[in-house]
This record gives C-alpha cells, sequence and structure tokens, in this order.
C-alpha cells in the first residue's frame, strides 16, 4: 500500500460483520467505503496540483501540515488526519479482543492510573465530554508516559510528537445507526473489540523511539 501520494484506501483487517454484535456490519461498511475512502480521495485531490509534496509520508502530513502552502494545508490537515486516524481506529480493533491490554502497556496503564478499571472510566469520561465530532486517544509521548487526550474533528496527536497507541471514533457516523443517542453503550461497547496486542506491538515502539 502506498504510504504517499496517491493513497489508497487500506484494507480492513477482518470482515464486515466481524466485530457484531458491538460495531454492525452496515456501520463498518458504510463507515469503511464512504467516509473513510472519501477522505482518500480528497487528500489525493488537495496534492494532484503539488509534486512537491507528493512524496511526504502520510505521518509526515498529519505532523507537519503547517508546513504546506496555504492553499492546501487546511485540506491535507482534514483529510491526511482523516485517513491517519482511520487507519489506525480500524487496526486498534479485532474479533478476538482479550479485553485487557498486556504486557508493557498493562504495567504503564495501573502505573499511571493505578487500574485498568479506573484507566476506562477516565477514558470514557473524556469520550463523553467530546463536543461535536472528534476523536479520543491513549497516547505516549517521548518518554513512554502514558495520557489520555481528545482530539477535533480530523486532528492528530502526531502534530503535538505524541505517539497514538489506540484511539476511539466519536463523530457520529461511527455509531449513530446502532446506537442513536446512546454514545455510553458504544463506548463500553468498544472494550469488547479493542486488540490489545496491537496496542501492546504499538507502546513498545514508542518506548524504543523515546
Amino acid at each position: 500500500m502506498n504510504n504517499h501520494y496517491p493513497f489508497e484506501l487500506e484494507p480492513l483487517p477482518y470482515a464486515y460483520d466481524a466485530l457484531e454484535p458491538h460495531l454492525s456490519s452496515e456501520i463498518v461498511q458504510i463507515h469503511y467505503e464512504n467516509h473513510h475512502q472519501n477522505y482518500v480521495n480528497s487528500l489525493n485531490q488537495a496534492l494532484s496540483r503539488y509534486p512537491h509534496y507528493q512524496n511526504w509520508y502520510l505521518e509526515k502530513l498529519v505532523a507537519h501540515y503547517n508546513a504546506l502552502p496555504v492553499q492546501i494545508r487546511t485540506a491535507v490537515q482534514n483529510n491526511a488526519g482523516g485517513v491517519y486516524n482511520h487507519n489506525l481506529y480500524w487496526s486498534s480493533m479485532c474479533p478476538c479482543s482479550n479485553y485487557f491490554p498486556i504486557g508493557t502497556l498493562k504495567k504503564a496503564i495501573d502505573r499511571y492510573y493505578g487500574s485498568f478499571a479506573f484507566f476506562q472510566k477516565q477514558f470514557k469520561s473524556n469520550a463523553m465530554d467530546v463536543f461535536g465530532s472528534g476523536w479520543v486517544w491513549l497516547v505516549a509521548d517521548t518518554s513512554a508516559n502514558l495520557d489520555i487526550v481528545v482530539t477535533a474533528n480530523q486532528d492528530s496527536p502526531l502534530s503535538s510528537r505524541l505517539t497514538p497507541i489506540i484511539n476511539l471514533d466519536m463523530w457520529e457516523h461511527s455509531y449513530y445507526l446502532q446506537y442513536h443517542s446512546t454514545r455510553s453503550e458504544y463506548i463500553d461497547n468498544w472494550w469488547h473489540l479493542v486488540d490489545w496486542t496491537y496496542a501492546e506491538e504499538r507502546y513498545q515502539s514508542a518506548r524504543v523511539l523515546k
């Protein structure tokens, strides 16, 4: 898969119905084929007349969009963020989650939050407080310290030099067809889908980079 222009939609790592009953096949298909694909298309369109930036990889576009020409800066910020955020969202879920964190990430969560249960409570509180559209993230800083952060729209923690570990999409299209206005239920059920093996791998990478 290309990690530079022209970008392509990353293959979904499971079937549309694989996350049921916690996330319906209808939501996954519409979210992936329509919303995610539209971000890919719009990012390619924004870069199509700017060959100097077409060799920038996705993470660089997300983290350093302020260095782009003002004519495409907002479009790239929104759409590169949309592509990156959704790539991580799909990858950080799986049909066979073991529900609890593992390895060094588990130890770090216990160290910073006291327990996984309290971490879940804090994460959910942040998610419930998202106003409008946005994302909730578990991130690691350059010293591998953990934090929970919220970003609006399609903004990403990459622009703050933070390494995303997992993220939760709080745009209404990610849950409304199934959960309607009950955000709380969507968040509670999402925990059954988190791929903690993938999260551990990302945290290990963050620790190597510190």
